[in-house]
């Protein structure tokens, strides 16, 4: 049994970069530290627990069962103590800290106007920069620090972490709900089904176009058709909502739009809005982020500012 009071507490601040990583060459970097540096300090735990905690596994490495049994009670511990040890010295009116958010065009087109009120009247040093949201899945890219929050519809990824939780396991990622999209079906004026009703039939028979941030062209609204044994025929698929609102009011084809962006786009007086004739979910707009930054004052601030660009959006004030 290893003796804890002769036990280097930096082998376990190396150990929860390792785990969070799962990979010694981004703990090594997020430690300012060299990667040998990282493998000699997994060597000395390895000899003082008795046991391997960590095996290569392809392009990263893979935590042993009691390097997983482990890691909860270490990475909370160091947090508790960061947290302790480094308080909140976030100065909005003075800080010059740069954020990259991840978004959608929609969502960015309700959330920026915000953002840029408050950086404006709260935080002039402070830039921002929106880079694409490709992915339903944005946990690599915030995993290696290409941006500092995601703002999205992640179903899959909201589920994966609730099933981690109740497994016992130690989520690494954290979210926030933001606000609740509408999504309708749009067209132009003076399309053929922007009268009379709009039949699950006459919807399946019309021509579509599709945003998908991946390129696959299939997506909620196809899952939700396929629960009912039908489909549609997709003859388009652009990865932005503005582009989509643009093409469709110049063409014959519908698309589905999130309901608030139809009216930020410019192009509301073009398009008619009607009600999908099937049941789809609600889409909830979470933000996403690592747990490794939660803790930073900077980044709690960040978080507090979307979700109050968010409140405004949607005439629900709320002070930062």
């Amino acid at each position: 049994m290893p003796n804890f009071r002769t036990l280097d507490l930096n082998l376990l601040r190396i150990f929860d970069a390792v785990m969070t990583e799962r990979s010694l060459t981004r703990a090594a970097r997020t430690l300012s530290l060299t990667q040998p540096a990282v493998s000699n300090a997994l060597r000395r735990l390895r000899e003082a627990l008795g046991d391997d905690l960590v095996r290569r596994n392809g392009f990263g490495v893979e935590p042993t069962p009691r390097a997983l049994a482990l890691w909860p009670a270490v990475s909370e511990s160091l947090r508790q103590l960061e947290a302790s040890l480094a308080p909140g010295d976030f100065t909005a009116s003075k800080a010059q800290d740069t954020f990259v958010l991840a978004m959608a065009d929609a969502t960015a087109a309700e959330l920026i106007p915000g953002l840029i009120d408050i950086l404006e009247g709260d935080a002039p040093g402070v830039s921002m920069r929106v880079v694409p949201l490709t992915t339903r899945d944005p946990r690599r890219l915030l995993d290696d620090g290409g941006a500092d929050l995601a703002v999205g519809y992640f179903p899959a990824v909201l589920a994966d972490l609730s099933a981690q939780a109740q497994a016992g396991q130690v989520v690494t990622f954290a979210h926030e709900r933001q606000y609740d999209g509408e999504y309708v079906c749009v067209m132009r004026q003076g399309h053929p089904l922007a009268r009379g009703p709009m039949s699950v039939a006459r919807y399946c028979a019309a021509r579509h176009l599709l945003v998908s941030f991946s390129g696959r062209p299939f997506g909620f609204i196809d899952e939700a058709l396929a629960s009912i044994g039908r489909t549609r025929r997709v003859v388009l698929t652009v990865n932005q909502f503005f582009t989509a609102g643009r093409v469709v009011a110049h063409s014959d084809l519908l698309t589905v739009l999130p309901r608030h962006f139809v009216g930020v786009t410019g192009m509301a007086d073009e398009l008619v809005l009607r009600p999908l004739p099937f049941d789809v979910p609600t889409v909830h707009v979470d933000s996403l982020w690592h747990r490794r930054r939660e803790r930073e004052p900077a980044h709690a601030w960040l978080r507090l500012a979307v979700q109050a660009a968010a409140k405004r959006a949607f005439a629900k004030p709320l002070s930062i």
